[in-house]
């Protein structure tokens, strides 16, 4: 095994160490203690695990054992002073906190950096991220247990994005307690995107903030705090983590679209198409939906099996098909590509909620729509898009309740989301269905304003504000939908069959009563 640090390199093949080019000198005990430390520099090694490792279990002198580690400093330039690659515990241990690079180790070993030489370790080919430890600003050092718990839960979330590559906390944790330079850390673990944060805690209250940069510039990409009740700290504690996570997802998704536009053509590859794709697919409407579709299907004809460019087509296509003349052809292609996000999709949590929603819209196959929805939720729990999606098929099913909870769980973890439409589609038919007008005018009005091209919130507003006694209002909603889709007709909707018929009644009824051609 080959340990790099600074320009060190520790072969512990040869038992060699090694600065440049430079054979040094070290006797085999100090040797057999850098070995141990740094391979174990995930965690705080103690005086009887050095003991055990170096000299077998014998009994060893404190002083011994002193001189040990005071020549294994000398040997790497380090002292008990500086403390810059072996950083002492009182009464814990000793731990190795420099960076290190493994010649044939685990993938979340980073580069590490010389002093006023930074070594720049190459961007893996998706988008990265570090979250990096968070200020405890509670002054009371026995809060460190729940900034690191944050720190450990959001990092395991963002894991559960198969499109994203997150760097180890073991790998991020050398930063605690040091002024932070994002450039740097980019540079030094090789990632686009860093995270930093704080954890404050008063009385009962907590308030978390964050905030995501982009590694490359230092520029701000996103920020926001977060504001709980101690009751069930755990609970706080998963709702923040899921908070953030929700808000960075999008803010990273919108970063990379724009990096992927300012790549030449002739460098994309199967995720740069997909990438470029993503506005169009978005729009939920047709004729975008088009030229999405000439991208995703170059990405596929790279990646044959690539489940999210799969999944995008397969919406795609659906959108096509329901806006776009309601052609079998296109029904037929879009659950081909439905079905092979989900076969393809097993842990990409998108493509399983990609696949799922439009195989539950085309097919009104609601059991497998919500199984492949609950994988992803599975897989992603902080997915708004699945939260969305799965919400829209509930109130289709009459499941009024599931789905508003799903809704605004939706809502709350990506306000500011370009796709926040979807829970709010879902929120208003659910409340709708449920005789909660108010709540189903609104969801259906935040829906129009984050698609104001898309005509289902349309008719949602319209058959709510009716329900309402807002006349004039519901038929100026009308008008507006009319616009968007000239074509438009209750019997079209009625024909859709998406919920039980008394259900879909209620809603014709409403419209017509709008003034909507029948």
């Amino acid at each position: 095994m080959l340990y790099l640090f600074e320009d060190y390199a520790l072969d512990t093949d040869r038992r060699e160490l090694r600065r440049g080019d430079n054979l040094l000198s070290v006797e085999p005990k100090v040797f057999d203690f850098l070995v141990h430390l740094i391979g174990n520099r995930e965690r705080v090694v103690t005086k009887d695990d050095l003991i055990a490792a170096v000299w077998n279990g014998r009994i060893v002198s404190e002083s011994t054992l002193t001189s040990c580690i005071n020549a294994a400093r000398s040997a790497i330039g380090d002292s008990g002073e500086k403390q810059r690659f072996i950083k002492t515990l009182p009464r814990k241990g000793v731990r190795f906190v420099g960076m290190v690079r493994q010649e044939h180790g685990r993938e979340d070993v980073v580069l590490p950096h010389k002093s006023g030489d930074t070594l720049a370790l190459a961007l893996p080919d998706k988008p990265s991220i570090a979250v990096l430890p968070f200020q405890n600003l509670t002054g009371d050092p026995k809060q460190e247990y729940f900034a690191d718990g944050m720190v450990e839960e959001i990092i395991t979330g963002l894991s559960r994005i198969r499109w994203l590559f997150v760097i180890s906390r073991n790998s991020t944790s050398i930063y605690k307690g040091q002024p932070v330079d994002v450039r740097r850390v980019g540079r030094e673990l090789g990632v686009r995107y860093v995270l930093e944060g704080s954890v404050r805690r008063s009385g009962r209250s907590v308030r978390i903030t964050g905030q995501l940069s982009e590694a490359e510039t230092g520029a701000n990409v996103w920020a926001d705090r977060y504001d709980g009740s101690v009751g069930d700290i755990f609970a706080v504690q998963d709702q923040l983590t899921m908070s953030v996570i929700g808000a960075v997802e999008p803010k990273l998704r919108k970063a990379e679209v724009a990096r992927a536009l300012r790549k030449r053509p002739e460098s994309l590859d199967a995720y740069d198409l997909l990438l470029r794709a993503l506005p169009f697919a978005a729009t939920a409407m047709p004729e975008d939906a088009d030229k999405a579709l000439r991208l995703l299907a170059e990405a596929v004809r790279h990646e044959p099996d690539y489940a999210l460019a799969h999944g995008f087509m397969a919406w795609c296509h659906e959108q096509r098909y329901l806006r776009g003349g309601l052609d079998p052809g296109t029904r037929s292609i879009a659950l081909r590509h439905a079905h092979a996000a989900i076969e393809f999709g097993g842990d990409d949590a998108m493509a399983l909620a990609m696949g799922g929603f439009v195989v539950g819209v085309l097919k009104r196959d609601y059991p497998t729509a919500l199984d492949a929805l609950e994988r992803s939720l599975a897989l992603c729990p902080s997915s708004a898009l699945a939260h969305g999606f799965i919400s829209i098929i509930r109130a289709w099913m009459g499941d009024d309740r599931i789905a508003i909870e799903h809704a605004k769980t939706g809502i709350r973890l990506s306000p500011y989301d370009p796709l926040i439409y979807l829970p709010n589609v879902g929120l208003a038919f659910a409340s709708f269905f449920a005789g909660d007008f108010v709540e189903a005018a609104a969801a259906a009005a935040r829906a129009s304003a984050a698609n104001s091209r898309f005509s289902v919130p349309c008719y949602l507003l319209t058959a709510a504000l009716i329900r309402l006694g807002k006349t004039e209002d519901a038929r100026s909603a009308a008008q507006v939908l009319l616009q968007l889709q000239p074509n438009f007709t209750v019997s079209g909707v009625v024909s859709g069959n998406i919920t039980t018929p008394d259900r879909m009644q209620c809603l014709a009824d409403a419209l017509l009563e709008a003034g909507l051609p029948e």
